[in-house]
């Protein structure tokens, strides 16, 4: 609510709002399990569950993809990135003329914005590995078990890792 950028602020509410609901809903599951109710449908309530999960996913990304954006345009406008970029367009003539001479540049600036900048690098590959769970138990895109574990593991080493040492926790 203190955020001055709407954008940010937007994605922020509409994610915790979600992840809110998804605990409702879990915690209704949790309840159901142990036997503390017993009359209510399982399936509709997971699925439930799933759609808040997927949707607070789909929020935080969004606002990573924002700050992504934000930082590249920022990037752009620095001079000594700008040397840079012609130092890394000139080192590599023979990938400028395989691949389109724009598109090497956009991912070079891309690559370095989440090299400055490993917190978003940190939180968008978390949320890209989360975003895997509630895809596959909602039937969009269906993954093995092994596939979906290893997405769980990596993103439980991010959210380890960020815990740990707080400068990697991304601020809104």
């Amino acid at each position: 609510m203190k955020l001055s950028d709407r954008v940010l602020c937007l994605c922020l509410t509409a994610a915790n709002i979600n992840r809110a609901l998804y605990f409702i809903c879990d915690n209704v599951l949790w309840a159901r399990n142990v036997g503390l109710i017993r009359s209510i449908d399982k399936e509709r309530w997971s699925i439930h569950a799933f759609r808040y999960y997927l949707f607070s996913l789909v929020m935080n990304l969004t606002r990573d993809l924002y700050v992504i954006s934000q930082l590249m345009m920022q990037k752009v406008r620095d001079n000594r990135f700008k040397w840079k970029m012609n130092q890394h367009l000139k080192e590599c003539p023979e990938v400028a003329e395989v691949t389109i001479p724009e598109l090497d540049a956009l991912v070079f600036l891309l690559l370095e914005t989440l090299r400055s900048e490993p917190t978003v690098a940190l939180d968008t590959v978390k949320n890209i590995c989360d975003l895997f769970i509630p895809l596959d138990k909602l039937g969009i895109y269906k993954s093995s078990a092994g596939v979906v574990g290893f997405c769980g593991l990596i993103s439980s080493l991010i959210g380890i890792l960020t815990f740990a040492r707080s400068t990697l926790r991304i601020k809104p």
